[in-house]
């Protein structure tokens, strides 16, 4: 049986590959087209680091731009943006660099004296600082001027070296190969581009991020991305604020609403406290007229006071609600700025952003009870606050003043002014005559304390004594009686129905009533006219007390 012998199987070659392919096929699959070296593109800011920009183009790998390109336009970037962006290159690590210059780099002297002419933007690369200014790569070697370089100091120029700039070419000698660029005035019109660009941007009403770039008296300019926007001093907090020192400092980061938009003049208005709630919104709620409240006086004015009674929210106390004892010419006599009052809410009106406070009304209305404290006929005691052609005011107690007339000062004399016998602080004694708590009107009387025949001949009278008197007047049913030097008396003239009753009968018998009144006079009537005669003004005549009154000096009288 011939053998037979089955070969041992052998692996199967593979296609040999070189390194040289496999790198060639990775350079394809990870290099941007031809076509679209030097042409903008389109770019999606993906992330932001402390020294650069990585950038989506649609590639498989992100392209790279330097943070600085934004700084030296006064842009902010951030994840999300959209960037017209052209490819230049690729770095070290494998990024597309990318450039935000619509102008391709001149590749010969043709190209840049075609850019001399037209005076366009060219761009270049910052090789070096050098006596002046700094050494350019722009195809060939050119001079960028310091003062042209748009750097503040040689620390910002020292970071531009290694940049892309754009720059225009501002003299061109093909000769000696002399070039100066001029990066200043490209840089100053792409600012002014996009802070036109960014007010046709801004709208009202937005909230926007923005750095604090200098401090006024009168508010803050901010830097809201490349344009900058005034915060007034009274759009800081709602709460009052002096200086915007106070609130704010330079570099500070922070969120502003957009109160209005000028594009025409380049002005924005901005407002840190419109994004907090309005504490006037609240305002009626929280505080109610008769309510008492606390805060601290912020300012002082001819007319009040204003008080804080919490951030955002002051009232203001009038003049003319600070004492009830005197007239206030000076609040600051009374109040002090920084100083804590406890005041009463008189009126709300958060429309106006109004709210009227009472510090007198805090301490107590002292005319609340007057009428107990000083009933008619008390008397009282106080000094003399000031004096008047008609009388003298006298403080009784705290807020409560009452008006001696000048007729009721002295019992004695008659005084005309009231300075003849009163000054200003003098202590005094007086009566109350009459008290108005609504008119908050008070009358006082002096001579009413002081002793007088009136009140001796009271002391030594009682009710039913007969005494003589002369009447001095007749009016109706009542005549008036004088008694003694300045004591007076009332009598009824209905009491002398038998008078008239003789009255009646002398006109039936004359002869009986003479008979009558012979008989009465030889009895021993003193000169007294008859009480059976008629009642007449000059009679002097018997009387019988019939009521006194010591307390309102009063004497009435009944015929005898």
């Amino acid at each position: 049986m011939p053998n037979s012998s089955t070969p041992e199987s052998q692996p199967v070659p593979e296609p040999e590959e070189s390194f040289d392919e496999i790198l060639s096929q990775y350079e394809r699959s990870h290099s941007h087209p031809p076509e679209a070296a030097g042409k903008q593109i389109e770019g999606t800011v993906i992330a932001v680091s402390a020294e650069s920009v990585f950038v989506d183009i649609g590639f498989k790998t992100e392209g790279i731009l330097p943070l600085s390109a934004f700084g030296s336009a006064g842009e902010a970037v951030k994840p999300g943006d959209k960037l017209p962006v052209s490819v230049t290159g690729r770095d070290p690590e494998g990024y597309y660099q990318l450039s935000r210059s619509r102008t391709a780099r001149p590749t010969d002297w043709a190209s840049l004296e075609q850019a001399f002419s037209d005076r366009s933007a060219i761009v270049g690369t910052v090789k070096g600082v050098v006596k002046g200014g700094l050494s350019v790569d722009v195809g060939v070697r050119a001079f960028l001027p310091a003062s042209r370089s748009g750097a503040r100091d040689a620390a910002e120029m020292e970071k531009l070296v290694g940049q892309e700039i754009r720059c225009r070419i501002t003299k061109l000698d093909v000769a000696d190969e002399d070039v100066v660029v001029d990066r200043r005035a490209v840089v100053e019109e792409e600012e002014r581009g996009v802070r036109q660009r960014r007010y046709s941007e801004v709208r009202e009403g937005e909230t926007v991020s923005g750095v604090v770039r200098s401090l006024t008296d009168y508010g803050a300019f901010v830097d809201i991305g490349g344009v900058g926007g005034l915060l007034h001093v009274g759009d800081i907090a709602w709460a009052r604020v002096n200086q915007p020192a106070d609130m704010l400092s330079v570099g500070q980061q922070i969120e502003a609403k957009v109160l209005k938009v000028d594009a025409e003049k380049q002005r924005i208005s901005l407002g840190i406290k419109q994004l907090q709630p309005d504490p006037w919104d609240s305002a009626a709620d929280k505080y109610k007229p008769g309510e008492r409240v606390r805060g601290a006086v912020t300012r002082v004015a001819g007319f009040g006071a204003f008080v804080e009674l919490e951030p955002g929210i002051e009232g203001l106390i009038h003049v003319s609600e600070m004492s009830w004892t005197r007239k206030v010419r000076n609040p600051g006599e009374i109040v002090k700025p920084g100083e804590t009052v406890e005041v009463v809410v008189l009126a709300v009106n958060a429309a106006e952003r109004r709210i009227s406070l009472g510090l007198k009304q805090a301490m107590g209305d002292p005319w609340a009870d007057a009428p107990e404290r000083f009933p008619v006929g008390s008397v009282g005691e106080g000094p003399v606050t000031s004096l008047t052609s008609f009388g003298a005011f006298v403080q009784l107690s705290e807020g409560v003043d009452g008006m001696i007339h000048v007729s009721d000062i002295s019992a004695e004399k008659r005084i005309n002014h009231p300075r003849e016998v009163l000054r200003v602080g003098q202590i005094v004694r007086a009566q109350v005559l009459a008290l108005d708590k609504e008119k908050r009107q008070l009358r006082l009387g002096m001579k009413q304390l002081l002793p007088t025949g009136l009140d001796e001949y009271l002391a030594e009278h009682k009710p039913g004594d007969v005494v003589t008197g002369r009447i001095t007047e007749v009016s109706g049913t009542q005549a008036t009686v004088e008694l003694g030097e300045n004591i007076q008396a009332t009598c009824p003239t209905a009491t002398q129905g038998p008078a008239m009753e003789n009255k009646a009968a002398s006109k039936a018998d004359l002869s009986s009533l003479s008979s009558m009144l012979e008989a009465r006079w030889k009895g021993g009537a003193s000169g007294l006219e008859s009480r059976s005669g008629e009642i007449r003004k000059g009679q002097v005549r018997s009387f019988r007390i019939a009521r006194l009154d010591p307390a309102s000096k009063k004497i009435e009288l009944e015929l005898a």
